[in-house]
């Protein structure tokens, strides 16, 4: 349609005006309009409009001189906007709506409530008290620790005298530093952390060094993984709850061994609620607060089982509700502490290596039961299984060397899908699919184009389990924006290509692997996938790696009854492949074998093979993990315990030896016992690890359970 007339505003006026200047109400929804029609010449004569509804448009962003002095309510739901800063022309917004617009985040949430001082609802929720936080406390916070890093790190710097290329010099080292050093609550607001940080920094560098204050900065790349958080207080989140007390008990022996070898009995959980369990702290197990209404697309994928709120309302479309949990462990007094501490809880003496020294100092952080079945607060036989840390998105401060791993992670289990924050223990965002039962997540980033050709970058998680159903999710958007139905049979492991973001590997029941090109969505979520490979197995393929060294080339599968090795490359005709080599094992006669079982596999150096002391166990699926740059390798145990390798002495001596065999069976650097739990007065018992992550910096361990239970650890 045509730009915005006069007559068009006078006909949209509530009611109907023959003078710009008199209307008070305007409604413009549903006129397909963009930004570029918004003309601040024309709207600057709107000097008593009030009420303005631009919902239902094709906006993605504000002219930044409309010039709407009286501007109280503003409705912009369902709409393409990507940034609120220019929101703050209107001073005397009051009320302010832009639910369904899928690239706004908490972190805008945030901003406005800093940039708007009298904004009072938010998206229909009184946000008065949250937003006076935001202004001073969190303001408060933020300036105190950017004077901080000034006086420690570049104070010194400056001399007496300086130059104005100095100062220029010092400030823009300063600026990239403390956005990337000065961290403030959780990761999930860490986009508006950085943001608050360099206007902070900017306006102490123009106080302290008489520098011109840039007033007007433009708008961030958005390098936040941009989950939602509650924006209840941990006290409010926590109130009106039932209360479990888990406290530690002495370990009883356990002799007794499932005999299953497949899955183990992996349950459909039904969950609306993620209970918290701290070794060291009594715990609530917490029901999850009324949702708001979530941010949803018009486009939901089928079979969908949307989160339900607390009294049992389906919201919309198949996706994470929006922030609805906030999941801590319930503070104690420093009565209660000392008498923990004194009572022997939890030891967080680290085990000794071989020679007697500390090797890593490792604390337990959360015990969180956030994958519960049907909201049951005694339900420790749902099965975790995957976990992989969220990838950092590659722009602004992300490419600082410092800024190398995430603490966002996606564990799966039951019928739900959960990203936690490692440091604080809370739940961000859950996803759950009724008829599922999850097996497996991954993590791409993709490239999207968002408006007039312009591409952002985003993290698209994958999930895939009993169905055979994968499930492409847009984390930031809390939308299922598809699905891919990749197989007939179970799907038991999924795995991203790290050098092409679309190649999606799935590996089945039905004994085959597929390579899936899973496409990049367009601003509409229409996306196009399209199947590249298949690869025959002779048994069912548990575990999935791609070789480091050539990823385009060779994928390697353990499977119930061997390893192998197929080539992917594309460039060949063959689109079904059997495999092309398989790995032989030593047998107890001390012979070869292929006959052998591999449920876990990853890659820590090129081409070396070694053997691990570990459990004597008979027990499957207790698969391995490694964190190569630190050269270590994980695996959990039957006992709950996690089994640590550091590898970094014996790699250096590997690589001169390329292609052999170390012919030592390595013992374990460490290994951390599992901190018995009581729930209700009895003692939680067998557990078994199914999965043990760290992130790529080995700053967190997360330990997937048996008894539903994820436990985090910290290195300290």
């Amino acid at each position: 349609m045509s730009k915005i007339t006069t007559e068009l505003l006078l006909e949209r006026a509530v009611p109907r005006s023959t003078r710009l200047r008199k209307i008070e109400t305007l409604n413009l929804s549903k006129l397909q309009l963009k930004t570029g029609d918004l003309d601040p010449r024309l709207f600057s004569r709107l000097r008593h409009l009030q009420k303005l509804d631009l919902s239902d448009n094709l906006l993605d962003k504000f002219p930044n001189s409309l010039t709407l002095p009286d501007l109280r309510v503003l409705n912009c739901n369902n709409n393409k906007l990507e940034d609120v800063t220019a929101l703050k022309q209107f001073p005397l917004l009051e009320e302010l709506t832009y639910e369904n617009n899928v690239y706004l985040t908490l972190n805008d949430d945030y901003k406005v409530m800093f940039l708007l001082q009298n904004l009072r609802l938010l998206n229909g929720k009184d946000i008065t008290k949250l937003a006076n936080h935001v202004r001073r406390v969190n303001s408060r916070k933020l300036t105190s620790k950017v004077t901080a890093h000034w006086e420690k790190f570049f104070r010194d710097q400056l001399p007496e005298k300086y130059t104005a290329e100095q100062v220029k010099s010092i400030k823009k080292k300063f600026l990239k530093s403390v956005q990337t050093n000065v961290v403030h609550g959780p990761s999930s607001l860490s986009e508006f952390t950085r943001w608050r940080v360099k206007m902070i920094a900017e306006e102490f560098l123009a106080y302290s060094l008489g520098l011109e204050l840039n007033t007007d900065p433009e708008p961030e790349e958005n390098t936040d993984e941009n989950e939602e958080e509650s924006t209840e207080s941990p006290r409010e989140a926590a109130e009106d709850v039932g209360q479990v007390t888990v406290t530690p008990s002495k370990r009883k022996r356990n002799n007794s061994k499932p005999g299953s070898g497949n899955k183990r009995s992996k349950s459909q959980a039904n969950t609306e609620e993620e209970a918290v369990v701290s070794p060291r702290k009594s715990s609530h197990m917490q029901d999850d607060p009324t949702p708001d209404k979530p941010r949803t697309s018009n486009q939901p994928a089928k079979e969908a089982t949307p989160e339900q709120g607390a009294e049992g309302t389906h919201k919309n479309g198949e996706q994470f509700p929006k922030g609805q949990s906030n999941r801590r462990s319930s503070q104690l007094t420093g009565e209660q502490k000392s008498q923990e501490q004194d009572n022997g809880v939890v030891s967080l003496t680290p085990v000794k290596n071989s020679k007697g020294k500390e090797d890593v100092s490792a604390e337990p952080l959360h015990f969180l039961q956030c994958h519960s079945k049907g909201n049951s607060r005694e339900d420790f036989k749902t099965q975790l299984w995957s976990c992989v840390f969220e990838p950092l998105l590659d722009c602004g401060a992300r490419k600082d060397p410092i800024v190398s791993s995430s603490r966002t992670v996606a564990t799966c289990g039951g019928e739900s899908i959960c990203l936690i924050d490692c440091e604080t223990g809370t739940v961000l965002k859950k996803y759950k699919v009724a008829t599922e039962e999850f097996f497996s997540v991954a993590w791409t980033t993709l490239t999207m184009v968002i408006s007039d050709s312009r591409k952002k970058s985003h993290n698209i998680l994958a999930a895939a389990g009993r169905r055979g159903i994968v499930k492409l999710i847009h984390v930031a958007a809390d939308f299922c924006y598809g699905e891919i139905k990749a197989h007939k049979k179970p799907i038991a492991t999924v795995c991203f290509s790290p050098t092409q973001e679309t190649h999606l590997f799935t590996a089945s029941y039905d004994k085959r692997i597929a390579l899936w090109d899973i496409g990049i969505p367009d601003c509409d979520y229409n996306f196009k996938a399209s199947q590249l490979l298949v690869l025959e197995a002779l048994s069912i393929p548990l575990r999935i790696a791609l070789v480091p060294t050539c990823p385009d080339q060779y994928l390697l599968a353990g499977c119930e009854d061997g390893c192998f090795v197929w080539n992917i490359k594309l460039d060949k005709e063959q689109k079904s492949r059997p495999f092309e080599a398989i790995f032989q094992f030593p047998d107890e006669d001390g012979g070869l074998t292929t006959s052998h079982r591999v449920d876990g596999l990853a890659f820590l150096n090129d081409d070396v093979i070694a053997e691990l002391e570990w459990s004597v166990t008979d027990l499957s699926y207790l698969t391995l993990s490694t964190c190569p740059a630190k050269d270590y390798v994980f695996c959990g145990d039957e006992n709950g315990s996690v089994w640590m390798y550091n590898l970094s002495n014996y790699t250096t001596a590997w690589r001169s030896a390329k292609g052999k065999r170390s012919d030592k069976r390595i013992p374990p650097t460490q290994i951390l016992k599992w901190p018995e739990l009581q729930v209700n007065g009895e003692q939680l018992t067998e557990v078994l690890i199914n999965n043990v992550v760290s992130d790529p910096t080995f700053t967190y361990l997360v330990v997937l359970t048996s008894v539903n239970i994820t436990a985090i650890w910290k290195k300290s």
